[in-house]
């Protein structure tokens, strides 16, 4: 059944990668139509998130950021598939760094970096960076169900010399590259909800007392890698601009959890700005405390 639905549904992924941006743009408009106006998709998750995050907000201001977002969701959708086909100059072009200097600091240090990052902007494209530093690239990630679609997502990763891990595989991973004294720069998206049973820790995130993912932090330091921000925003439709921030490049020495509490003040500061290129439809909050 997973081949027959990967048979089914690639060649269309495949045949949408390979339209001009300006047609793929064009599907993501009349997506946005279906999916807000007639599906409502996750529709009163996302502003049961917005009056969370901005309990100050009028209701036509929470409504206005859902559409943003929306449009955003879909654009990011349409772009993700783009991923199959899109050529390395392109990719470049359209998602461009800054702060890369961090990288060669580091080299010269023999360090390697955990780069952290929240579900905002368009995450997916930040492959390309593995053609800007010297690092070896790894994307730490859930294993998709369908094992094509799966191998799909590596393989679009592969082309450009980065590659996914499994959430379960990591420790285990980075450990064998770390002993041969490889230098790695290894992606965590740190923003999720950690099952409530594995809360080991619990921080203010968009003014909501929430449990937070320390995973990141507790890898850094197990191998005293570097943490690095990073921070994507969207400069237009279809471009992105990546800048990196060096949290520490000590690990050791700063006392538990801080490393991830500077994290997510970066990270909500960045929401703040310009909340609509946040991922709101996941239940980041489903796990709160009352004050």
């Amino acid at each position: 059944m997973q081949l027959l639905i990967y048979v089914l549904v690639y060649p269309f992924l495949w045949l949408i990668s390979i339209l001009p941006f300006k047609l793929i743009y064009l599907l993501s408009d009349i997506v946005y139509v279906l999916v807000y106006n007639l599906f409502a998709y996750r529709k009163k998750v996302v502003i049961e998130n917005l009056r969370l995050a901005f309990p100050d907000y009028s209701k036509s201001q929470h409504e206005a950021i859902a559409k943003k977002f929306y449009k955003h969701l879909c654009d990011m959708v349409f772009e993700s598939i783009k991923s199959i086909s899109i050529s390395k100059e392109e990719a470049e072009k359209r998602f461009q760094f800054e702060g890369l200097s961090i990288f060669s600091d580091l080299e010269q240090k023999n360090k390697s970096a955990i780069l952290i990052l929240g579900h905002y902007g368009n995450w997916e494209w930040i492959f390309v960076l593995q053609e800007f530093i010297n690092h070896k690239g790894y994307g730490v990630y859930k294993q998709l169900k369908n094992k094509y679609f799966d191998r799909l997502v590596r393989n679009i990763r592969a082309k450009y010399d980065s590659y996914l891990i499994t959430t379960k595989e990591t420790v285990n991973r980075l450990d064998e590259v770390n002993a041969r004294g490889e230098l790695t720069a290894s992606g965590f998206i740190s923003d999720q909800s950690p099952k409530i049973d594995k809360a080991f820790h619990w921080q203010d995130f968009m003014g909501v007392n929430v449990p937070v993912y320390t995973g990141a932090e507790m890898l850094a330091k197990k191998l005293d890698h570097a943490v690095v921000f990073v921070k994507i925003s969207k400069v237009k439709r279809g471009y992105y601009k990546c800048v990196f921030e060096l949290i520490t490049d000590e690990p050791k020495a700063i006392p538990d959890y801080q490393i991830t509490d500077h994290f997510l003040t970066l990270l909500e500061k960045q929401i703040r700005e310009k909340p609509a290129y946040y991922l709101w439809t996941h239940k980041r909050w489903k796990h709160r405390k009352i004050k």
